[in-house]
């Protein structure tokens, strides 16, 4: 104990409103002046003894701090203890926590944001509008809620009441993580609460394909406004979105290569696909030097048309780009072209996706499915027998 610190005594009391006290002990607790009265002098000897104990081990620093403040300070160590975090880490946390609630914005101002900021670092049309197709029903959702108090409950409980497959509610979910990142980034949130969120379980099947016979007879029953998107999606591969982007400038007769330019592309990479020679003939007699490949009107209709006047009931999810996939894999034996030629980044998942789906055999026919030779293939009247 220092020189400064005075002991703490038991002074006598006296008091005609509480004549039953007779000892007080003063001291200081809080860096106020306190005065605990006792009945027994042996009570407030006690007190006092405890604090000129507690004054000698921690100084009166420690001695004028309150106690229920010490009880409370204690109790949140013990509970921080299992994690390795100190109380100082968790005035940190809640205070970053405070100030970003403070800041926060609504689920439908986010998505307004994020959708400005892609929108100027030059995303593609269809990435925007997933962002604001999928996201608005998130906005929808938890308009009114600031997005710094949204949990991970919330959004798993959300993602769980969608409608949709599980590949589908995938997608939902890395749309949230991007968006819940946005916000980290503006400073409307501290955490991903979608980062967090349990991912649906999705089942791998073998993608669907076109058979050679119905890819020789959607040749023949179409018209040639639709002609053109279909043979390229047959033989080339392209995405849909990279269908629908494509002009009749970027197909290089001459080079004997297609472009599809980063603009245009799903990954926003520029890659070049080889016109092959079947794709050839049946893009020759409809040549153009510019123009969008994919009619700008009634497409759906023609293309309709076409599916069902060659028999073809049921399509396949994404059948042209899988039946190119399939049958190229097949064909050429190379998962490494036909990885480049689909635009994927790595040939493992282009051999395990596509290999085997396909003879070789059957192959060689779709990539001899020509505008004179795809009638003695399989003739329209045949449509609606094996397929």
């Amino acid at each position: 104990m220092s020189m400064r610190q005075r002991k703490i005594r038991v002074r006598r009391y006296k008091s005609k409103k509480r004549p039953h006290l007779k000892f007080v002990v003063n001291h200081r607790e809080g860096g106020k002046r306190k005065r605990a009265f006792f009945d027994t002098e042996e009570a407030a000897k006690s007190f006092a003894a405890f604090k000129n104990a507690e004054l000698a081990k921690n100084g009166s620093e420690h001695s004028e701090f309150p106690t229920a403040l010490r009880v409370m300070a204690q109790n949140a160590v013990d509970q921080l203890k299992p994690f390795g975090k100190s109380i100082a880490d968790a005035v940190q946390h809640y205070v970053a926590y405070l100030k970003a609630s403070a800041k926060s914005c609504t689920a439908t101002q986010l998505v307004r944001e994020l959708l400005n900021a892609k929108e100027k670092d030059g995303v593609s049309e269809r990435h925007l509008r997933d962002i604001r197709i999928r996201l608005g029903l998130f906005a929808e959702k938890f308009d009114g809620k600031m997005v710094a108090t949204i949990t991970r409950k919330e959004i798993d409980d959300w993602l769980r009441s969608l409608p949709f497959s599980p590949l589908t509610r995938n997608h939902y979910r890395a749309l949230l993580v991007l968006a819940f990142n946005f916000a980290m980034r503006s400073g409307y949130a501290t955490e991903n609460p979608a980062a967090g969120a349990a991912k649906a379980k999705v089942r791998s099947k073998a993608p669907g394909i076109l058979s050679v016979n119905e890819s020789a007879r959607l040749l023949e029953a179409a018209t040639p406004d639709v002609l053109p998107y279909i043979a390229i999606g047959l033989f080339a591969g392209l995405r849909r979105a990279e269908l629908e982007r494509l002009d009749w400038s970027n197909i290089g007769f001459e080079s004997g290569l297609i472009e599809v330019t980063a603009q245009n592309s799903k990954t926003a990479t520029r890659r070049f696909v080889t016109i092959q020679p079947n794709l050839r003939e049946w893009l020759m007699p409809l040549r153009k030097h510019k123009g969008s490949v994919t009619p700008e009107s009634n497409f759906r209709q023609s293309f309709e048309q076409a599916r069902e006047t060659a028999g073809i009931a049921e399509w396949p999810d994404n059948a042209l780009r899988h039946s190119f996939a399939s049958y190229h894999l097949a064909h050429f034996n190379n998962a490494a072209v036909t990885a480049l030629q689909l635009g994927h980044h790595d040939s493992r998942i282009t051999f395990a996706h596509y290999r085997e789906l396909v003879r070789p055999k059957e192959a060689a026919r779709y990539w001899s499915i020509k505008p004179e030779a795809s009638a003695k293939i399989v003739p329209l009247a045949a449509r609606g027998q094996a397929q």
